[in-house]
């Protein structure tokens, strides 16, 4: 047994036991507060659904000052955030792990998700603060901080970004695209290619993120309109598999089988996990980004990123289950993934690019998926460092402690990319379930801001207001808020 083996047999064994019990507890806090905050705000997420679209589209010509980032800069980087590797690995993984049905779960989890990241997005604004550089800041560790008033557990959640984000989100980026380009050019090349996205990692973390960052805002969502549009032309050149498919998802959701079998809670687990790592809906990720956003009323955020987790699961992880469920109805029909043995070797990127090759476009399949891997997996580097070296920052000013989180964050690209898929997920996972657990039970005590915000915001637009603006004194407490000056202050 190699080292890499004995490293990832013991941390595996650890692993899975924090993980069984993360997830029923983040079960509860997801998808139980998910639902409240749909009953507290009437099902924002849908009942506003034309009003999210609105800010979210016309923002386009929205103008940005030197030092600030647009609403629909922010709802764009978001986007790319959210639009990658998760719509393709996650998706297939689902599938594979908890049947088609997983699918139906996605779905339903992304709409009641919409509403948890209406209150993160919208509480991350209220609290976000502007630092020495002109830019606006925000997160959990901000709102914990200016809304909760409890600076030591702000330190701890932003310790808890850093190694979510900046470690094991780091580390599935790099295993999927050493995943990608194995199953393009073979396993024999692992440490090649391991050591390949090291350097380029190195590169990227250690002197170019500026650069690699400003061709990433337009490379990332052209690839990710790309693959949306390869996934659906899939779909649409078998346009007469289509009721198939949605009977197959619907007959697995919903079978005999799988109340009897005892494969409900593995097919809803399932759903829950996948759908939350791709559009990222209540797991403290997005407020980093939508925080940074200079707007006239937080609202405005929370309801553009409600838009975002529903166009990232009921829109691009849908193209991509389509396309996966007609290649595996006509390739295994009837098809039980463990039984058959697939689910160690026909997952994640490979099942995609089997299906890209055998319904559109054969033998390239897999080099064409590799380059849509590779790039999402280092646009989403880039991200989560970003969002790291942030959190690290609220912390200490200190260059020293920079220095160090770029090594650990390039060793881990080294190590992820040796890992095991399964232990690459596992390990992300747990982390993402603890971001989820800690974030909505700290939105559960600030929501009340983004309940009065929304009623503002909505109040505003009912007396004609083409463009609210938001005025604090409508929170129930001004305490820790610091950019939002009243609106007599403003006319100072």
């Amino acid at each position: 047994m190699s080292f890499f083996e004995v490293i990832n047999d013991a941390i595996a064994s650890v692993n899975s036991v924090v993980n069984t019990y993360a997830w029923y507890l983040a079960f509860v806090f997801l998808i139980g507060l998910g639902l409240y905050f749909t009953v507290r705000t009437k099902g924002v997420q849908l009942n506003r659904l034309g009003e999210a679209c609105r800010v979210a589209f016309t923002g386009i010509k929205e103008k940005k000052g030197k030092q600030t980032i647009s609403s629909f800069q922010a709802f764009c980087t978001s986007m790319g955030a959210r639009i990658g590797v998760g719509n393709i690995a996650c998706v297939a993984a689902a599938i594979v792990m908890g049947g088609p049905g997983a699918v139906f779960w996605m779905w339903i989890f992304a709409c009641i998700g919409a509403a948890t990241s209406f209150i993160e997005c919208t509480v991350g604004q209220i609290f976000k603060e502007k630092k020495a550089d002109g830019y606006f800041h925000g997160g959990p560790a901000y709102y914990v901080k200016n809304g909760l008033g409890k600076p030591k557990f702000a330190i701890f959640m932003a310790l808890l970004v850093i190694v979510t984000y900046g470690l094991m989100f780091v580390g599935v980026q790099a295993n999927q695209a050493s995943n990608a380009l194995q199953t393009a050019f073979g396993s024999e090349f692992a440490i090649v290619f391991a050591v390949i996205l090291t350097v380029l990692a190195a590169l990227i973390v250690f002197g170019g993120i500026k650069r690699v960052a400003r061709v990433s805002t337009w490379l990332v969502p052209t690839m990710a309109v790309l693959w949306m549009l390869l996934a659906t032309a899939v779909v649409l050149v078998n346009f007469t598999q289509v009721p198939a498919v949605i009977e197959t998802i619907f007959s697995y959701a919903f079978g005999v089988q799988q109340f009897v079998g005892g494969g409900m809670g593995m097919m809803i687990l399932w759903g829950l996990k996948r759908g939350v790592f791709s559009n990222e809906a209540g797991i403290g990720s997005i407020p980093n980004v939508s925080s940074s956003a200079d707007v006239k009323h937080p609202v405005k955020q929370g309801l553009m990123q409600s838009v975002g987790v529903l166009i990232d699961t009921l829109v691009v992880c849908s193209a991509t289950a389509f396309m996966i469920i007609i290649y595996t109805n006509a390739a295994y029909p009837g098809y039980n993934f463990a039984e058959l043995g697939l689910a160690g070797t026909l997952n994640g990127v490979p099942l995609v690019a089997e299906a890209l090759g055998a319904t559109m476009l054969g033998a390239a399949a897999p080099y064409v998926l590799s380059v849509f891997m590779l790039i999402f997996a280092f646009s989403s580097l880039i991200s989560y460092y970003s969002m790291s070296e942030t959190n690290l920052k609220f912390i200490t000013e200190k260059k020293g402690a920079v220095v160090v989180l770029r090594v650990i964050i390039v060793a881990m690209v080294f190590f992820a990319s040796m890992m095991s898929m399964g232990l690459a997920w596992d390990l992300a996972d747990t982390f993402q379930a603890l971001m989820g657990i800690f974030n909505t039970a700290i939105i559960l005590f600030l929501g009340k801001y983004a309940f009065a915000a929304l009623k503002d915001y909505f109040d505003q637009r009912g007396e004609g207001v083409e463009e609210p603006v938001f005025d604090p004194s409508c929170l129930p407490s001004q305490k820790g808020i610091t950019c939002w000056p009243a609106k007599e202050d403003k006319e100072e």
